[in-house]
């Protein structure tokens, strides 16, 4: 029986509609950017009235939203940041993920109430590290992705601070995210929010200065050469979680809605399963098939267990991962004629073999046989995006549940 008290489940959030989807898949909290001071350039980020919505509806969900301005600053990215967090604590946020001293020091000037979580930036490996934190007041501590379970065991033995640790997602080459190749390379300042990820880029090689024909021919099928695999603890969650690991955060700001939805599905899941009965408690297959469904790419374990060799990086032949498109959304279920009136994300018609999911890990499949439009005409295919369908089921939907197909 375990004595832990059940950890949030943390995930991120690109925009409005990812945080929605994400909370109503399961998630405690979400983090998210806003329009200044975070890593995320290209992503959706935030205005203050969006995050106001954000905030009222992970409110009424009994949810948290955090903010990440975790950059590495330099003196022009320094102007505003007092206001910005006075606006941020204005909002309602839960809390800003921070890195850099003098963005910490401005939001303790400007909102001395708001909570701080000091960011995976600050790469914090070490116990005496988080203890430091712990003596200037800070209450959760993000760790560096480098280090292992039995690391993260003994800082929680030897300080009193919530730990948040990545549990699924994108690594990155470089310790903990510092990375200048993208400065180098595209001018593009990968910790003020930039990165180009030239680590993914597809290289050829060379020995002495000449190009290898034959390590580049046997690795023609070969996206990447300076990558590595992406993190899933879906097969160990357990161990973080006796660790004593307060937060289980998901990687993945700018990933699809289908990405957040089905991780988060899959992590509540094992989340609650564990809890019920941690003497018991089993993998389920089926739990690790459903997180396939979501991979972009081969998936480790990282640096949790051993240091990672180059069985971990994504180098030579890739594996052949199912690709599934986020088909359609539920607005609504009739269950007196069985009929779902979906709204089209990605093109599917008749003959489509389909899959239903929803929170509480609810799946079904089908084949569509019959489909109409929004005037009750029947089609054959969903071609316009957005474009509202009506299909009967097999099963019960409710509202939020999604609809995806192979590709």
């Amino acid at each position: 029986m375990t004595t832990k008290q059940k950890p949030e489940l943390l995930a991120p959030a690109g925009n409005l509609e990812k945080l929605k989807f994400a909370i109503h898949y399961g998630a405690d909290a979400v983090y998210i950017g806003g329009r200044q001071f975070g890593l995320r350039s290209k992503a959706g980020n935030f205005t203050f009235d969006e995050m106001r919505e954000g905030v009222a509806f992970a409110n009424k969900y009994g949810a948290k939203v955090y903010v990440a301005t975790n950059i590495i600053a330099h003196n022009e990215n320094l102007d505003g940041a007092h206001e910005y967090f006075k606006n941020l604590y204005e909002v309602g946020v839960s809390a800003v993920i921070a890195a850099d001293p003098a963005l910490i020091q401005s939001c303790r000037e400007a909102a001395p109430d708001l909570e701080i979580h000091i960011s995976t930036q600050a790469s914090i490996a070490n116990w005496k590290t988080a203890q430091f934190w712990k003596n200037e007041g800070i209450p959760r501590v993000v760790l560096a992705r480098e280090v292992s379970v039995e690391e993260i065991r003994e800082m929680k033995e030897k300080v009193d601070i919530e730990i948040e640790a990545f549990i699924h997602g994108a690594m990155c080459i470089s310790y903990s995210g510092r990375c200048v190749l993208s400065n180098h390379m595209t001018s593009r300042d990968a910790n003020r929010g930039g990165c180009a990820q030239s680590c993914r880029w597809k290289y050829d090689l060379f020995e002495d200065g000449i190009d290898d024909d034959i390590a580049v021919s046997e690795q023609a099928d070969e996206k990447y050469t300076m990558s590595s695999q992406d993190l899933s603890m879906v097969e160990h969650l357990p161990d973080l979680i006796e660790a004593g690991v307060d937060s289980l955060k998901i990687e993945g700001r700018m990933k699809s809605i289908h990405y957040v939805a089905t991780v988060v599905n899959v992590y509540r899941k094992i989340i609650d399963t564990y809890f019920e009965d941690p003497d018991h408690y089993q993998i389920d297959q089926a739990w690790i098939d459903e997180i396939w469904k979501a991979a972009q790419r081969s998936l480790s374990t990282a640096f949790y267990y051993n240091e990672p060799t180059d069985k971990d990086q994504l180098f030579g032949k890739p594996d052949r991962i199912p690709k599934y498109d986020f088909a359609g959304l539920v607005l609504d279920y009739d269950q007196q004629t069985q009929m779902a009136t979906i709204q089209q994300r990605n093109s599917f018609g008749v003959g489509d073999e389909v899959e239903f999911f929803g929170p509480h890990f609810y799946h079904f499949k089908q084949t569509i046989t019959e489909l109409w439009n929004e005037q009750g005409e029947p089609i054959d295919r969903a071609k316009h995006a957005m474009m509202i369908t009506k299909i009967k089921v097999d099963q019960p939907l409710k509202y939020y549940d999604m609809m995806r197909k192979q590709k």
